[in-house]
């Protein structure tokens, strides 16, 4: 048995995977005979020959096809061939032949978990999905585990950091001199309590001392010394930064765009939730939504255990069509019936100090109505190149998008780009070749602008354009109203986070 996704009439494959020993040259062969016999004028599925069987389904322009021996059942093939089929879209957005060679490797792994050593596995489309994702539930549960370790251990650096400090000003307003700490262990606070180890240097306690190196003998020495290209390092690094480009400090972690823009809640209460979108939306350059998938989030987090056993009251005014999923630890009957989210077992309480996702949802669709901000690109070609003017429109009004980016690629090597008519601001970083135009808000008042500019190239050359932005409304209308006590329905005070983001947006 293999697989082949063909180009008719020319008989070409694009994709071809083998479950039994078979030369190339049979391959070949069977491929090359199969346009001959879909001439014949039937109107089956199937095409059978003297020793194999041709099952075939088209998929617009193109053919799968699963070539059998006569012996196989067929009814099994079918269904099989179906399975396979329905797997090209889960990593193809459009059926042809570029986008299938782009994902040429993705689609065999997923085909080698449908079929093994010529005998199809009782896997369905959501196992395959799995499989090759490869997700690990022991790892997210590890990283989760490290991740609150981390700020508890932060938390209690902090904590004794306060109580060194507020040591040292009782000692200054007395009038004695300050202890040195030695560090936060029991050797350093011992040595404060009994007093037999006073200097007069006042140490800060934010930043412990450490442990005292050995003085070597002076003298000529020809071992390397480390950091004494410190300076020809910072040098290089001013230069970069003079260029445009961005930093980051090999101390830290890059901050996310949403840490960026989005300010930090003031009050954090006992009870805090985020709600947090991400949009993945891709566009055709003549028009047309070819894909648009939104995933949000409910994240709980409490932090004291006498509002541990709480309900939250849910207000889900979408009208988009969202599919729901709650948490299986969550009471789905009380949620479908009260938009009420709670725990099965009324007499557990929610984790402590850790995040929880109670309420997710999902909405993909191909609606250009559901479009949040149209992006229409228009190059024209002229006697010197091109000129191109884009604009965009915000279809959602009940948004607020701040900090717009919209990159359009700029042709390598012909210069910064000649910009006329430009609402908000652009740049042009010619070390990555793209024109930045920048919004600061996209809103009601201000749903729509273009920007016109010209320069060397073909149309071809200014896509994809991609867009990034943040905003602290969520595109689908839920929001947590109330949160109460399990017992006696008292209200409990809570903070909420909204975030609604991008991870891929773009105009191919």
């Amino acid at each position: 048995m293999f697989v082949i996704l063909s180009v008719l009439p020319a008989g070409k494959a694009i994709v071809s995977r083998q479950f039994v020993e078979m030369t190339r040259t049979r391959v070949e062969g069977l491929l090359a005979a199969f346009p001959k016999l879909m001439g014949m004028g039937k109107q089956h599925t199937f095409v059978e020959t003297e020793s194999v069987r041709y099952v075939y389904q088209p998929l617009e322009k193109l053919y799968m096809v699963l070539v059998t021996t006569k012996n196989s059942n067929i009814l099994e093939d079918l269904e099989t061939l179906r399975l396979f089929s329905r797997v090209i879209p889960e990593y193809c957005r459009v059926l042809e032949e570029g986008e299938i060679s782009d994902h040429c490797f993705d689609l065999i792994f997923a085909f080698d978990e449908i079929v093994a050593l010529g005998y199809r596995e009782n896997v369905n489309l959501a196992q395959i999905r799995t499989f090759t994702e490869m997700d690990s539930h022991e790892e997210k549960v590890f990283r989760a585990v490290r991740e609150t370790q981390e700020r508890e251990a932060k938390a209690e650096m902090r904590r004794k950091a306060k109580e060194l400090q507020q040591i040292r000003r009782d000692a200054e307003r007395s009038g004695k001199k300050v202890p040195a700490f030695g560090g936060f262990g029991s050797a350093g606070m011992s040595s404060m309590s009994s007093g037999s180890i006073i200097t007069d240097t006042i140490i800060e306690p934010e930043k412990p001392k450490m442990a005292p190196v050995p003085v070597r003998p002076t003298g000529s020495s020809k071992a390397l010394k480390l950091g004494a290209r410190g300076k020809e390092v910072d040098n290089f690094v001013d230069k970069l930064r003079g260029e445009g480009e961005t930093i980051m400090s090999n101390t830290g972690k890059m901050p996310s765009l949403a840490s960026n823009v989005l300010p930090p809640p003031v009050n954090v209460e006992s009870v805090h939730m985020r709600v947090e979108e991400k949009i993945s939306l891709t566009c055709g350059r003549d028009g047309g939504l070819q894909n648009m998938e939104l995933l949000g989030m409910i994240t709980l987090r409490v932090t004291d255990d006498k509002v541990g056993r709480i309900r939250l009251m849910v207000n889900n005014y979408d009208k988009k069509g969202v599919q729901l999923q709650t948490h299986p630890n969550v009471d789905k009957k009380l949620f479908t019936s009260d938009s009420v989210i709670g725990l099965k077992n009324p007499e557990k309480s929610f984790p402590l100090n850790n995040d929880v996702g109670v309420l997710k949802w999902r909405l993909q669709s191909t609606d250009e109505a559901l479009i949040p901000l149209t992006i229409n690109c228009w190059p024209s070609e002229s006697a010197t190149g091109c000129d191109v003017n884009i604009e965009y429109e915000l279809q959602e009004e009940s948004l607020e998008l701040n900090d717009v980016v919209i990159a359009i690629p700029i042709p390598s090597g012909v210069g910064a780009p000649v910009v006329g008519d430009v609402d908000g601001e652009y740049k042009h970083d010619s070390r990555r070749n793209v024109l930045e135009w920048s919004l600061p808000v996209i809103d009601a008042k201000n749903k729509s602008g273009s920007l016109e500019f010209s320069v060397a190239g073909q149309p071809n050359d200014f896509f994809p354009v991609n867009v990034s932005f943040v905003s602290i409304r969520n595109y689908c209308d839920i929001q947590v109203a109330k949160v109460t006590h399990v017992e006696g329905d008292a209200p409990v005070k809570f903070s909420l986070e909204t975030s609604f983001l991008v991870d891929k947006y773009e105009i191919l």
